[in-house]
């Protein structure tokens, strides 16, 4: 040490002051907390600005078109008569595409999930192809299905019965494009229940219907009901395969997202704006309804 200080130039300072390993370990946690601090607020502040730029903006937009002129001309619009035949359709084919889609989507699952036969991984992907191919694809399908000149149209148009450009091909669309979603919503629930109670009550005597009714169906509720909704939405905006089979005739076949672009289209931006308005209220209707039913099921659970 004294060989070192006799070394040292005299007109030097003092030597600087090293950070002990343990001060450096200390300040270590705090510098990772505030660098995975500022990454949170940028990951969030990109996502809120996605959001604001794709889907606020553009709807609030869409909401002060519609009332910029005041209630008047909202109300006129709300009520033309092509206005109401078209919200009524489209009521019409929710409540025609759900509890098909339910019925079949509860049945699919339970045949995926609890039996075991030849073509059950075949039947388990083609639940997914509406989610594959496009609307406009599945209308023109139908439309060479059951069209006048399809491989079924003849037939038809001998019994009397018409489907493409009529309510019938319109429903067929909507069954199609909103049916995959209460099977996959009820999919994982019955495989995460397991098949314990159904065996309990089988062996207790139950027929497979009541075991159904008593204990597969309360087990499986929050999925069927998840399904519900989001098959609801799906079919209250469906466009695409509706706009091919429909022939889109006002007052006749034009459901509310039809008739959105046909009002659009004949520069009437207020009956366009008005029915997108309602379109959006729907769908807002529908958001709030699931919030409060995982809402429910987080508290029953």
């Amino acid at each position: 040490m004294s060989a070192e200080l006799a070394l040292r130039d005299p007109t030097a300072g003092p030597p600087p002051i090293r950070p002990s390993p343990r001060a450096s370990w200390a300040a270590g946690p705090s510098r990772i907390a505030s660098h995975a601090r500022v990454s949170r607020l940028g990951l969030r502040t990109v996502a809120l600005g996605y959001l604001l730029l794709l889907l606020v903006l553009p709807v609030g937009m869409v909401f002060w078109r519609t009332f910029e002129h005041g209630l008047a001309p909202v109300w006129a619009a709300v009520t033309a008569p092509d206005a109401v035949h078209a919200f009524w359709l489209s009521l019409l084919l929710v409540a025609i595409a759900v509890p098909l889609n339910t019925v079949f989507g509860v049945a699919a699952a339970i045949a995926v999930v609890r039996q075991r036969f030849w073509g059950r991984r075949v039947m388990s992907s083609l639940i997914d192809v509406p989610f594959a191919i496009s609307p406009v694809v599945v209308g023109l399908a139908l439309v060479l299905a059951y069209g006048h000149n399809g491989w079924f149209g003849n037939w038809l148009d001998s019994v009397g019965i018409q489907v493409i450009f009529s309510v019938p091909g319109m429903v067929m669309a909507t069954v199609f494009v909103s049916l995959p979603f209460v099977a996959r919503e009820v999919i994982p629930v019955l495989r995460e229940v397991g098949t314990e109670a159904e065996e309990a009550a089988t062996t207790l005597g139950a027929s497979p219907a009541r075991t159904f009714w008593h204990v597969t169906l309360p087990a499986i509720r929050w999925g069927i009901v998840y399904g519900v909704v989001l098959t609801s939405a799906r079919a209250l905006g469906e466009f695409g395969a509706v706009s091919v089979v429909s022939g889109r005739l006002s007052g006749s076949t034009q459901s509310l997202p039809l008739y959105v672009q046909d009002r659009f289209e004949n520069f009437d931006a207020t009956g366009a704006y008005t029915a997108a308005v309602v379109l959006a209220v729907l769908a807002i209707l529908i958001l709030v309804v699931m919030n409060v039913l995982a809402r429910n099921r987080r508290v029953v659970a």
